[in-house]
């Protein structure tokens, strides 16, 4: 089993940052890719961004783009998402998972972490 604990979220003015951060744990497993998810009230999960543990490829929804950036440390084995000029759509649950194989989806998910973005 593997088990991901977000943390980082909080409450912070529009035009703020927040660093949020995604440690994996548990027992013989393997990473391919880490993603960072969000779900807003009344909105279905939506993809904000990722990063592929051994070559660090990255990908950004546009909304994410410029204004975020993912990063991992692999001997922590934490993934992080600097978010800057937030804004209040960026109000949501937070949400990291892996993959722990190419074919595989997001297998693992962690239990989110609360982001609030205040005008």
């Amino acid at each position: 089993q593997v088990q991901l604990v977000e943390s980082g979220g909080g409450l912070v003015s529009a035009g703020g940052s927040l660093r949020l951060s995604c440690a994996a744990s548990g027992r013989s497993f393997s990473i391919h890719r880490v993603g960072w998810f969000r779900q807003a009230p009344g909105k279905g999960r939506e993809f904000v961004s990722g990063i592929g543990w051994s070559g660090g490829l990255t990908t950004y929804a546009d909304s994410a783009k410029g204004r975020f950036t993912i990063s991992r440390d692999n001997a922590k084995i934490t993934t992080y998402l600097q978010m800057n000029s937030l804004k209040p759509e960026d109000t949501a649950v937070y949400y990291c998972a892996i993959k722990t194989s190419a074919f595989a989806q997001y297998d693992y998910w962690g239990h989110g972490t609360q982001v609030t973005v205040s005008s």
